[in-house]
């Protein structure tokens, strides 16, 4: 079968021909026909992401949406490996499967999906937002973050505060239901200046996107910004910014702070499927907003070497 395939930790892929995968017991074969390009996919192909198999060769793609064999519609999740979601079929656990709405076309599903996912379990999950609290999304430029603005208010919080670097896209976050934005700039006292008038004001989730230098001055704000009595359920989801952090063990002992992370390991996979199934219903009705290009997966070397943009690369595999 066609698919995208990395011979070795740090290759870019290729689109060749690959063995057709074996159907072990509990698992259902699925005709691919959209993968999208997410920076999780990226980083498990590279070997880099602390839930890659290390399996080489292998098909790239963590998820994906394809039909079952008797051509029901559905979005898979973490096909076996050394299978990949990019190639014309792929194997994956019946719980790692989830129903796609009637209302949402192939394509678009496997673009929201990833990024829906991240701050979907973020806070159905781990913070367990409750409706009319205020949300600080740390990263919301982003085609996750963007969708995180969404999402929150499709929560019902009450007012929402984006970061990010970029001006131009902060302001086009209004329009998504951002309350209010954040520059992110290299003054770290302003910018701490910046995070404690909101958190004076009433922060109750954060979502990190960043870590790195935000996250720090995000944590330190909050515990000399928080109001007496208060707490803050911080939620680390990605690392654009760097891996570590510098945080002083005052920063938890002064302040009603919980640190904790979302993603592969911290929710299990078959709750993942569950919530992608529930964001992607969410999204056929809600419409959440996501640009998407869509690509021929046979031009996967050419488009793995573009940087991130606005719009996510959705790889085309099938008829839709």
């Amino acid at each position: 079968m066609k698919a995208a395939i990395v011979r070795a930790a740090g290759e870019r892929p290729v689109y060749g021909d690959f063995a057709e995968p074996t159907l072990a017991p509990g698992e259902t074969r699925i005709a691919v026909t959209a993968a999208a390009l997410s920076p999780l996919a990226r980083s498990r192909a590279s070997g880099a992401h602390y839930s890659a198999s290390g399996q080489f060769p292998a098909v790239v793609g963590v998820d994906g949406v394809g039909r079952l064999d008797d051509g029901r519609r559905v979005y898979f999740l973490l096909p076996r490996a050394p299978w990949g979601a990019m190639a014309e079929r792929a194997v994956a656990p019946a719980a790692q499967i989830a129903p796609l709405p009637d209302g949402l076309d192939d394509v678009t599903a496997a673009a929201i999906a990833n990024p829906g996912m991240s701050s979907w379990a973020a806070f159905k999950e781990r913070a367990k937002l409750k409706v009319g609290e205020t949300v600080l999304i740390n990263g919301a430029t982003g085609s996750a973050g963007r969708v995180a603005v969404q999402i929150a208010r499709h929560f019902g919080a009450k007012r929402v505060i984006a970061t990010g670097r970029n001006p131009e896209a902060l302001r086009g976050l209004a329009a998504l239901g951002a309350d209010a934005t954040i520059a992110l700039g290299d003054d770290e006292a302003a910018l701490e200046d910046r995070f404690r008038a909101q958190f004076a004001e009433g922060i109750d989730v954060v979502i990190d996107y960043l870590w790195g230098n935000s996250a720090e001055r995000l944590l330190a704000a909050a515990a000399r910004g928080l109001k007496e009595g208060a707490s803050l359920r911080f939620v680390q989801v990605g690392s654009i910014s760097g891996p570590n952090i510098t945080l002083p063990g005052a920063v938890l002992r002064s302040s009603a702070i919980a640190l904790m992370g979302s993603g592969l390991g911290s929710v299990p996979r078959d709750r993942l499927a569950a919530d992608i199934g529930e964001l992607l219903q969410a999204a056929a009705t809600g419409g959440f907003a996501i640009p998407v290009r869509a690509v021929p997966l046979s031009e996967v070397e050419q488009a793995w070497s573009e940087g991130e943009s606005a719009a996510r690369i959705v790889f085309t595999i099938g008829a839709n």
